[in-house]
């Protein structure tokens, strides 16, 4: 398992993006030489966990819970035949494109460590927005994208510490629960039953993604309530 490239976006204006600011970081780019990776505080108030890389959407993007963003390179070859077209490491905007790793496949609460020091840890999939469809260029690419069930994952930082390119990835922890980014990410998507089960996956699970589970189990609470009366 390796890390096939460590990409970074700037700040970009563009006419396909609903942030205040008119601007995204999604276009990024292979750098060279080591990159430092830290929690970069609250979501709202930190954004990318990656130094150097821009987010200019600080309501849905960056934050402690969602600092880096992870795609196998795998899934990236497939789109790339699938679309017909050339997909270089960073075109869905990850930080990290590496080779070997089932990122979709990977349970909330794994914890990988890059390199010699960094260590993240798997917080959720990733949900299309009209940016990524916006750059991309593909009709219909938000519903095309969540159909096919590899979104890649977020991580947060749990040891900070410096990458690059060619840095081996290991697995040094796997919960024994069977929540995987795609489970996560099918049930806040097109499968909302799946919601109450998430909550296995415990304090690992990105926070927000724990509430809908949570409200989701209350509102079903009350409706079992209802139809036994």
């Amino acid at each position: 398992m390796e890390l096939l490239s460590v990409n970074v976006g700037r700040r970009k204006d563009v006419a396909y993006t609903n942030s205040p600011s008119g601007s995204t970081g999604i276009d990024k780019r292979p750098v060279e030489g080591p990159v430092r990776v830290a929690a970069p505080g609250a979501k709202g108030v930190g954004g990318s966990g990656l130094a150097g890389d821009e987010i200019c959407d600080l309501r849905h993007h960056g934050g402690d819970d969602q600092a880096v963003y992870a795609y196998a390179r795998e899934d990236l070859d497939a789109w790339q035949g699938a679309l017909g077209r050339p997909l270089p490491d960073g075109s869905f905007g990850e930080n990290l494109t590496t080779s070997g790793v089932d990122v979709s496949g990977a349970r909330i609460g794994e914890r990988w460590r890059v390199g010699a020091d960094l260590v993240l840890e798997v917080t959720s999939g990733r949900i299309p927005c009209r940016t990524f469809q916006g750059h991309l260029d593909e009709k219909g690419w938000v519903k095309r994208f969540t159909e096919e069930g590899a979104p890649g994952a977020y991580l947060r930082v749990v040891a900070p510490g410096e990458i690059r390119a060619g840095d081996p990835i290991e697995i040094v922890h796997r919960p024994e629960h069977g929540v995987t980014v795609a489970l996560e990410f099918r049930a806040v998507t097109t499968e909302k039953d799946l919601l109450p089960g998430l909550l296995a996956a415990g304090a690992a699970l990105h926070p927000e993604t724990a509430e809908r589970a949570r409200k989701h189990v209350e509102r079903r609470g009350d409706a079992s309530v209802s139809r036994s009366h």
